[in-house]
């Protein structure tokens, strides 16, 4: 997306990180999966995989930890924040690194981005607890990870086909209006 003011990047990407905010919220409010905890749909990925391919890789990466912080700040805890930083973080850096070999789709780099994110989420349980025996649980994580990440893909990718890329003179959000 050519942004062409400073003014008009604040402002995309306060949209994009509000949005993320709110799908964070209202994916809090939604019963556990087979009551089984850790399991969520990953909404606000949706938000990061459309910043990812729009924005670019900067933008998505910096999107994705306001969010963090902001929701953890407003309906989490310190232990919820830190779950979230680094299996956020680990997930958007992999996302980032499988979209340059430009041999993945939006689909794919979000069920490995899913995947990661659980992985992120397993390092610092293993770390809290002080055991490696919750290693187990990657496996029903990683099934989840990727439904949820290849469903966040689908969207994200059709999404970004309505929108116009970074490297376009018209806006990439001037459709949503």
């Amino acid at each position: 997306m050519n942004i062409k003011t400073k003014t008009s990047k604040i402002a995309i990407y306060g949209v994009l990180t509000a949005l993320a905010i709110i799908l964070g919220y209202v994916e809090m409010q939604l019963p556990a999966f087979f009551a089984i905890p850790g399991i969520k749909p990953g909404l606000t990925n949706i938000v990061v995989v459309v910043a990812l391919y729009s924005l670019g890789n900067k933008s998505s990466l910096f999107i994705n930890f306001v969010r963090i912080a902001i929701v953890s700040m407003l309906f989490g805890t310190l232990m919820a924040f830190l779950f979230s930083a680094v299996g956020g973080i680990l997930s958007t850096t992999v996302m980032i690194i499988l979209k340059k070999t430009g041999k993945f789709s939006p689909v794919g780099v979000s069920a490995i981005g899913g995947v990661t994110h659980n992985i992120g989420q397993i390092i610092v349980a293993m770390f809290v607890t002080g055991t490696s025996s919750i290693l187990w649980y990657l496996a029903i994580l990683w099934i989840t990870g990727t439904v949820s990440g290849i469903i966040v893909g689908i969207i994200g990718g059709l999404v970004c086909k309505h929108i116009k890329p970074a490297n376009t003179e018209k806006s990439a959000f001037a459709g949503f209006r």
